[in-house]
């Protein structure tokens, strides 16, 4: 795999790791599987294997929930991860991909565009204009090879996509079956196949599942992470690896940056300061742990390029300000008030206040 390359999928970044747990995992699989449902597990949630190898955690939380979500592709059922924007719903849905299929890369990217064609299949149009329908004119969709191959098939934001266009699913998923009736034929799926779709809450009533569409899927519900310190242990993991991707001249940063930054984004999210004494008005931005990262990876690459290496405050306030601050009129008023009723006194917090007040 070329290491040139910005982002690898997971079944290349972490190809040790799945190569570890295939050489120790003799456990049952389900058919077409890499790895056994307690492989993908450990794959997941981190551990260390019987011979000394240690496998790092993709997802930080409870394991139950992914215990759930695995359990759910091993049935006849599609699965469907749910959740505010930022709770990790996409990078699950890769994982989980990588370590039973191998592949993550049957992937629709659900947007207001996303056609029927895009999810059931094509047309090469110069062989239908020569030879008319044929095998040969086909141009099958991520999901209808993954059908034939017996892998599962990723769909992101499945409600971006318009109503009368994810309705296309309910044949496949109900029946296993993708018609192809220009041929007169169809697609059978092939043991293995599965459906993990994303969507987050933040489009609810955008484009609405239909009835028929949700009883086909399990739904498993990814919640932001429960404690400051749980959200502060992801936030580092992910910094520290997208630093080390990304070739970013500066020192990772120091916990206390981090703690300071995750715990902004807590309380303007909850509604209420950490120890639960004061209300404060959330902004209208959803202030992820996604963001967070965003904000100190951007951080980070001022401090490399146009400092001294080291993350200060003035290197993050831009970035928390733009991720704070999405309604100019609205959403300043908040932060203002956050920062001169929370921020401006907290004692340790000076240097971040004026860094903050620089920018306003």
């Amino acid at each position: 795999m070329n290491s040139a390359v910005l982002r690898q999928h997971a079944e290349h970044q972490f190809a040790e790791e799945l190569d570890a747990l295939k050489k120790v995992d003799d456990r049952q699989r389900p058919e077409n599987w890499q790895l056994s449902p307690w492989a993908v597990l450990t794959y997941l949630m981190g551990g260390k294997l019987a011979n000394g190898f240690v496998v790092s955690p993709k997802y930080i939380g409870n394991p139950r929930l992914m215990e759930i979500a695995i359990a759910t592709v091993a049935t006849d059922r599609a699965l469907l991860l749910f959740g505010v924007p930022g709770t990790a719903k996409s990078w699950v849905s890769e994982h989980l991909t990588a370590a039973i299929s191998g592949d993550s890369t049957l992937l629709v990217q659900g947007t207001a565009g996303t056609s029927e064609e895009q999810i059931r299949y094509g047309w090469n149009y110069a062989q239908l204009l020569a030879h008319g329908p044929s095998e040969k004119a086909l141009v099958p969709s991520p999901l209808m090879h993954a059908m034939r191959i017996g892998k599962i098939a990723r769909i992101e934001e499945l409600t971006r996509i318009p109503a009368d266009v994810q309705d296309t699913l309910i044949t496949v998923l109900s029946e296993k079956t993708l018609p192809v009736p220009e041929l007169g034929s169809e697609v059978q799926a092939t043991r293995g196949f599965s459906v993990i779709a994303t969507a987050n809450n933040r489009d609810k009533g955008v484009n609405e599942l239909s009835s028929a569409l949700k009883r086909r899927f399990n739904t498993v519900i990814l919640p932001v992470p429960s404690s400051e310190e749980e959200e502060v242990s992801i936030v580092v993991k992910r910094v520290g690896e997208l630093g080390r991707a990304l070739q970013l001249p500066a020192e990772p940063p120091a916990i206390k940056e981090v703690t300071r930054i995750v715990r902004i984004f807590r309380e303007l999210r909850n509604g209420q300061t950490e120890d639960g004494k004061s209300k404060l008005k959330s902004p209208s931005s959803t202030l992820s742990t996604a963001e967070a990262i965003s904000v100190i990876n951007n951080g980070m690459a001022l401090a490399g390029h146009f400092g001294d290496g080291v993350l200060r405050p003035n290197d993050m306030a831009s970035g928390m300000i733009g991720a704070i601050v999405k309604d100019p009129v609205q959403d300043q008023v908040v932060w203002t008030e956050y920062l001169e009723t929370v921020v401006k006194e907290r004692g340790d917090w000076k240097d971040l206040y004026r860094a903050f007040r620089e920018q306003v």
